[in-house]
């Protein structure tokens, strides 16, 4: 069967922006469930935000009984979770769609997985209790700068509804990979919200406060919402659950190949349960033969794949693959088209050439 790694060589991150810095996984050459935290995709709306103090604290205020300023040590003390994680940026694969769309072109690398340690949100909110009105809670990093759509200046801040904050599995961590969270990546403190698209889980947490309406900061009302028409705002929906979704890593794009035995392989991840099957296709989607999944099916992590295939015959072939969830979910053939570019989850393909 035919290798394709080189000992002692290298993947590097690929650079799509360096102010503020934008940087994708080469997912074709990850080879393990863990993504080491140097190939980490990284997406910053702003610059890397500046600590003026060594001392830190997480303040939870609004609408709870009792506002409480937790200390790091504090934090470290309480009961953990750890969890292994699936974190995909929403415009992951934003470049494929037609007609195309503006902002930050990824192509298949906006999505990495790692372990992820923490306290659960729920814990922490045990010490402040939650007044019965108290609707949505708002997370705020401290990256901050000014928007496209404005001259001010903004932190990035999302929410979560009372529900999913309250999932035991919500989590704010301070470790990635048994280490303390790199400093790109959150550190010292980052939520970590399981099953959503990555815009949720906020870096360097600054504060947590409860609300009693709809939070209207302009990363939760202007991006991070599906605009399915070009025109208009008409039948908009908020981002949230990550589609079912997959992605060939071998054999790479356009590659030439000669005849022989491949194991083509990929990985399949979806928000909300776990992959139940991955599908490959040799002849642009005519038939499908279902593959061979390597890792067990965790909630919340990908799934890795691998189909073995013997090619004799010359010529060019186009390959697709498309992963159905437990709950009957697959990847269409082609994408929900909406104007921000988010969510792409349609078929994955990929042409190779045999000669």
């Amino acid at each position: 069967m035919k290798k394709f790694h080189q000992p002692g060589v290298k993947p590097y991150l690929i650079t799509k922006s360096l102010n503020p810095e934008n940087q994708e996984t080469p997912i074709q050459f990850i080879n393990k469930n863990i993504v080491d935290e140097n190939l980490f995709y990284r997406r910053n709306h702003f610059s890397y935000p500046h600590f003026t103090s060594s001392f830190y604290f997480l303040p939870i205020q609004g609408f709870v009984h009792t506002p409480r300023t937790f200390s790091l040590q504090e934090i470290y003390s309480l009961p953990s979770r750890t969890i292994k994680v699936v974190l995909e940026c929403s415009g992951n694969k934003r470049d494929f769609f037609e007609p195309q769309v503006f902002g930050e072109q990824w192509e298949k690398g906006a999505i990495s997985q790692g372990i992820w340690k923490g306290v659960s949100l729920r814990t922490l909110l045990q010490y402040t209790g939650l007044i019965d009105a108290a609707k949505e809670i708002v997370f705020e990093g401290y990256d901050y700068g000014e928007r496209p759509d404005s001259d001010q200046i903004v932190n990035f801040a999302r929410s979560l509804p009372i529900e999913k904050a309250l999932e035991p599995d919500t989590i704010i961590a301070y470790e990635y990979n048994n280490q303390p969270i790199p400093f790109k990546h959150g550190f010292p403190l980052r939520l970590v919200v399981p099953g959503w698209y990555a815009m949720a889980s906020v870096k360097w947490l600054k504060k947590i406060t409860v609300i009693d309406k709809e939070f209207e900061g302009p990363f939760q009302t202007v991006d991070y919402v599906y605009y399915p028409n070009k025109e208009n705002d008409n039948g908009k929906f908020p981002v949230m659950t990550i589609n079912v979704n997959s992605t060939i890593q071998y054999p790479l794009n356009r590659q030439l190949l000669t005849t022989g035995i491949y194991q083509i392989k990929g990985i399949a991840w979806t928000g909300k349960g776990s992959i139940d099957k991955v599908e490959i296709s040799l002849d642009d989607g005519q038939t499908w033969e279902t593959c061979q999944l390597t890792s067990s099916s965790e909630k919340y992590s990908w799934v890795t794949w691998y189909y073995q295939w013997e090619v004799l015959k010359k010529g060019e072939y186009t390959i697709k693959s498309k992963a159905t969830d437990v709950h009957g979910n697959d990847q269409p053939s082609k994408p929900f088209w909406n104007r921000k570019g988010y969510g792409y989850n349609a078929v994955d393909h990929i042409k190779v050439k045999v000669e």
